[in-house]
């Protein structure tokens, strides 16, 4: 088989979702795959994370508009190499492509009405863009690839998309998510003490930072402790504004930011970490949730959407629009050990059921399916 994977977003140097899970998938196809030929499409960018191998061809094709990059240059250049198929792995695809096409489609929350806060202009354009493009290429696609068994039904039905066109494959974690002893020359580049609350959001409604926020506030009122929030990923003009919305001021002496993290630094900051709040209001699958667990740190999470599917019967669920239910659940872990300790052991175990070899094998079953069906 001839396959094309379009990536196009992976040598960019701050990385966010969906391109760590394109690259993880790729990375392991190229472990378990001799036999097939790979053409991986990508944008140029100072992060050269993959290389060539005898079966694998990185193709930069160049330009920065994204629209132009996925319509134009990406089926030009798929015509050009007369593959056979081609995944796109990130919500999109051409409208006019001459291949097979799979979707993996992330989730559909461009369906949902966008909230009215969300000032980015970078994530505003993209909910219009696929609310332009997606309608247009799902029945071209033969198989949509979605990432939980959740999403998976909320496409079918709000979609109208029968079951056989769809496949529901996990995402993994990478293997440096893992229980750490030595911590502190990484995680004191971001903060000076150990056990801290983690939260690592974006500027996204959906990430609930302003519940959290006044979650956090609930807990220093009860706290004899009184951890710090260690808030990666926010800028302090958005995080300052809803401070002065909700008269938070006092706390933010409590609250450290420092940017972005690199990921090759998340496993030290997780393992560092009292507990890690994953308070969001929606996820399609959520792989923060998996490497806080495999590092053996609690982690607070939604009993919303996903969130239940992937941290288990065990872990710990609270309702996220409910900031006094966040805050309790921090007190609880703080003064009950055993509890505490057992939430440790759960996310452990939990996490094993997870792999990026499993995505891939099951990946590359599908890339087969379809190829037998042309």
């Amino acid at each position: 088989m001839r396959i094309g994977i379009e990536a196009q977003r992976i040598f960019r140097k701050n990385k966010h979702g969906m391109d760590y899970v394109v690259l993880q998938e790729i990375r392991e196809l190229q472990k378990m795959d001799t036999k097939n030929e790979y053409f991986v499409f990508v944008a140029p960018g100072e992060d050269i994370c993959l290389e060539d191998t005898r079966n694998f061809h990185i193709f930069e094709i160049g330009g920065s508009f994204y629209p132009l990059w996925e319509q134009v240059s990406l089926p030009k250049a798929v015509k050009e190499l007369d593959l056979d198929m081609l995944h796109c792995t990130s919500n999109t695809a051409p409208i006019f492509c001459r291949v097979p096409l799979i979707l993996t489609l992330h989730d559909i929350i461009f369906l949902e009405p966008r909230d009215k806060s969300n000032k980015s202009l970078y994530q505003n354009m993209g909910w219009f863009y696929r609310r332009l493009v997606v309608p247009r290429i799902l029945k071209r696609c033969r198989r949509i690839i979605t990432v939980s068994n959740y999403e998976m039904n909320n496409i079918m039905t709000k979609l109208s998309i029968p079951r056989e066109r769809m496949a529901m494959i996990y995402n993994g974690y990478n293997e440096w998510f893992r229980p750490i002893a030595d911590t502190a020359q990484v995680y004191q580049k971001y903060i000076e003490e150990p056990g801290y609350f983690f939260f690592l959001g974006n500027t996204d409604p959906k990430k609930n930072t302003e519940r959290t926020l006044i979650a956090y506030a609930k807990y220093l009122e009860k706290s004899e402790v009184k951890r710090k929030l260690l808030m990666a990923d926010l800028g302090k003009e958005y995080l300052n504004e809803i401070v002065r919305r909700n008269h938070l001021e006092d706390m933010m002496q409590q609250v450290v930011m420092p940017g972005y993290i690199v990921n090759s630094d998340l496993p030290f900051i997780y393992n560092s970490a009292f507990a890690f709040l994953y308070t969001s209001l929606r996820e399609s699958f959520g792989i923060p949730l998996l490497e806080a667990m495999a590092c053996g740190t609690p982690v607070i999470t939604s009993n919303t959407s996903s969130m239940p599917e992937i941290g288990g019967p065990d872990a710990i669920l609270v309702n996220p629009e409910d900031p006094d239910a966040i805050a309790e659940m921090m007190i609880r872990l703080e003064t009950d050990d055993e509890y505490y300790r057992r939430q440790e052991k759960i996310g452990l175990v939990r996490a094993e059921q997870f792999s990026w070899q499993q995505t891939a094998e099951q990946l590359l079953y599908l890339y087969e399916k379809v190829y037998k069906e042309r």
